[in-house]
């Protein structure tokens, strides 16, 4: 039997947790809890605050309309989130949904959105963003919720990226084809780590100038097809944790 229920409702709340807090649920959340996953008064979920662990709650109703969450024991706690960040161009909405949501499950800590000559999209919904995030950490046992930073040029967000982070720059052009051997000679120990993605149209040359001018910046071929963006940021994150991040 596994040691961990994932198959529990779990939900994303305001804390701070301890035995014996109360949580007021808004419409939306008593909403969800009663009418979409049909919990009655009694039902036991999982609530979690990114920052004090995960928590057994019982749902009460507190009025007609509304229920409350009485929080009774902890089932988990706080875990170090990895420090991995992803530095992407926005896509389109529901791409842009998909790759948020993934990014979260795969570790991502940190959303990183930039603007270059080939993004798309001009503006982001954060909101939308958070709720996304939010919705990944709650599905799939995440106990923290990845933030996401404003849009910002891709310049100022190079210029402003710690000189001790590993920059791995995805570029179809990169000299070794096999990623796991080009980021083999960074494995001896844990660092903390930045996956660039970029736009549909690719980096323009002076970008990719930049970029590689950088200390601390590898690039990575994600082999020989030519995948969308979306689909980059996935294989990219998955083959960084299984080399040299959480997944070792």
């Amino acid at each position: 039997m596994a040691l961990y229920d994932f198959g529990a409702t779990r939900l994303f709340v305001q804390g701070p947790l301890g035995p014996g807090t109360v949580i007021a649920c808004d419409r939306d959340k008593t909403n969800y809890l009663v009418n979409v996953m049909r919990l009655a008064d009694g039902a036991v979920l999982h609530v979690f605050d990114g920052v004090n662990g995960e928590w057994r709650a019982r749902l009460r109703r507190a009025a007609k309309k509304a229920v409350e969450l009485l929080v009774e024991d902890q089932v988990r706690p706080q875990t170090d989130a990895s420090d991995l960040w992803l530095i992407f161009a926005p896509l389109k909405q529901a791409r842009l949904d998909y790759m948020v949501q993934k990014a979260v499950e795969m570790g991502a800590s940190r959303l990183v959105p930039v603007t270059t000559r080939y993004t798309q999209v001009g503006r982001l919904n954060l909101e939308r963003v958070s709720a996304n995030a939010i919705e990944a950490a709650e599905q799939c046992g995440v106990l923290s919720v990845t933030p996401c930073d404003d849009m910002k040029p891709l310049p100022t967000v190079l210029a402003a990226l710690p000189a001790d982070r590993l920059l791995v720059f995805c570029d179809e052009d990169a000299a070794i084809a096999n990623p796991a051997e080009a980021l083999q000679p960074f494995a001896s120990a844990p660092q903390p780590l930045a996956v660039l993605i970029g736009p549909e149209g690719g980096f323009a040359p002076e970008e990719r100038a930049m970029i590689s001018k950088r200390p601390r910046t590898i690039a990575l071929s994600l082999g020989p097809r030519i995948l969308r963006a979306d689909t980059a940021a996935v294989a990219a994150l998955a083959v960084v944790q299984a080399v040299l991040g959480d997944w070792r």
